[in-house]
């Protein structure tokens, strides 16, 4: 009875922690089981520079995934605007991977290299000329006209709410939860 009760409370402090009530956190362990080979962690997220995580466990996946929380529709226009920033940090830290406040075109092409890389159609070059054009764009977006002597340092995470500005990250970033019929009907 003790295993349980702890369990229980782990629960409900994960509850807390993470805004998914407790039966999204048994369903979202159920998919962390199934990543993870039944491992107490799943290994290998992503190879790359310095404050990547080579291993997370389960808590560390809640609070990954607490971020595509379901916007609650019992949220006033303050709540979800903070859920937004949350949303869009998140994001951002994503591509700042040597976390200085700033993503670099370096940091941007890294990462537009990584998520094209598992498509044989797109060569590193044409990858690149994707990330250089999107760091172009953001850098008329931020700055505006630029002198030609000028250069862009990068996005900050001001720039980065004004690029995103009008695009409706809240009900996109989130994930979506599958009662049991749908799931039957999946496999």
């Amino acid at each position: 009875m003790g295993a349980a009760h702890s369990a229980s409370e782990e629960v409900r402090e994960l509850v807390g922690k993470t805004g998914f009530s407790s039966d999204q956190i048994e369903q979202l362990h159920r998919r962390f089981k199934q990543l993870s080979g039944e491992q107490p962690t799943i290994r290998n997220l992503r190879k790359g520079p310095s404050g990547v995580a080579d291993e997370i466990n389960f808590e560390d996946f809640l609070t990954i995934m607490s971020y595509f929380r379901p916007i609650d529709i019992s949220m006033d226009e303050e709540q979800v605007e903070l859920c937004r920033k949350e949303k869009l940090r998140f994001l951002f830290h994503m591509y700042d991977s040597d976390s200085d406040g700033r993503i670099t075109l370096e940091e941007y092409r890294n990462v537009v290299e990584e998520l094209l890389s598992g498509n044989p159609h797109i060569e590193k070059e044409s990858a690149r000329s994707i990330a250089d054009g999107a760091m172009m764009e953001a850098a008329s977006i931020c700055v505006g006209q630029m002198e030609p002597d000028q250069v862009y340092e990068g996005i900050t995470f001001e720039d980065f709410l004004k690029i995103w500005q009008g695009i409706d990250i809240e009900t996109k970033m989130h994930v979506r939860f599958l009662n049991m019929e749908t799931m039957a009907l999946c496999h």
